[in-house]
């Protein structure tokens, strides 16, 4: 499960972080600011071998963090008509970090998606029953995650890399674009399904704590359980907006206005509950970390 790197010998932590523009690299550069831990930002392309080999020799990091990576904008539907660039990132690129890492002895923490899956027969909507670790991606609905499932499983071979599969990220920040709740209450209509998410403010800190346990392989990297779209913006409609109203539409509707399709699933998220028992499921998780803290108070 963990890796003899360079951070586990004493000496202080230094991250190597990619993905400086991004809002998973940049939640992560305040989180290490905020808790004193030494780090810098990488300035190498991924797919560019020599330019993460001299970073990693002016910065001897003692940890990396890959969070670089095309998801597209404004969405997953973009990396269907730039398949090469999509390969060039999220295949080329990390597969290169990776394989730089393990040539230095380092761990590599690497935010994965989750969004490899999609229920099925044997882990039916509601169920409960959610795909674990090992199971194969069964999603290859988007382009996007068609690489995602690509490097995943090339990533089983690099025994110093941490695949964290992150799923429908939702942060305390209700302005950014980026987060899942933010999405949902700007579409004209949603559909309604109960999907694993990850809280970042809740788990963004697991992750730091990963790489100092120095845990490698994959984990699914999601908040214990499921939770709805419309249970999302009922507690939206309760804690922030109570004149806030959305419009549900089915999967084949959605279908007519997305090019790619999309995932829906549950993550088993035991293995980590396991390593982590203070990890909250994802409805106390939704709660605590963004709701409470953004609560409108009558009259406010």
């Amino acid at each position: 499960m963990g890796f003899p790197a360079n951070g586990s010998s004493g000496k202080p932590l230094k991250f190597l972080i990619y993905g400086r523009t991004g809002w998973i690299g940049g939640l992560l550069g305040k989180l290490c600011e905020s808790k004193g831990i030494d780090f810098e930002y990488g300035s190498g392309r991924l797919e560019n071998r020599p330019s993460l080999e001299s970073d990693m020799a002016a910065v001897k990091p003692t940890h990396v963090f890959n969070a670089a990576g095309v998801t597209g904008r404004p969405n997953v539907d973009w990396c269907e008509s730039h398949k090469v660039e999509t390969i060039r990132t999220n295949v080329v690129g990390t597969l290169t970090l990776a394989d730089v890492c393990r040539d230095k002895g380092l761990v590599l923490i690497n935010y994965a998606t989750g969004c490899i899956f999609e229920y099925d027969a044997a882990h039916p909507i509601q169920s409960g029953i959610g795909f674990k670790e090992e199971d194969t991606p069964n999603f290859t609905g988007s382009f996007y995650s068609k690489t995602k499932a690509m490097v995943e499983e090339l990533l089983k071979n690099y025994e110093n890399v941490c695949t964290l599969r992150v799923r429908m990220p939702i942060s305390s920040d209700l302005a950014n674009p980026r987060n899942f709740i933010t999405k949902i209450t700007r579409y004209d209509k949603v559909v309604n399904i109960p999907n694993s998410m990850t809280i970042l403010d809740e788990l963004l800190p697991i992750s730091i704590e990963m790489a100092k346990r120095n845990l490698t392989g994959i984990w699914n990297f999601t908040n214990p359980g499921v939770v709805s779209h419309n249970e999302i913006l009922e507690m939206y409609h309760d804690y922030i907006d109570s004149n806030f109203t959305w419009k549900n539409f089915t999967l084949e509707e959605q279908a007519k206005v997305i090019i790619a399709p999309r995932s829906n699933n549950e993550l088993d998220a035991s293995k980590l509950k396991k390593e982590f028992p203070e990890l909250l499921s994802i409805k106390e998780s939704l709660i605590r970390y963004v709701f409470e803290p953004n609560k409108k108070t009558v009259g406010a």
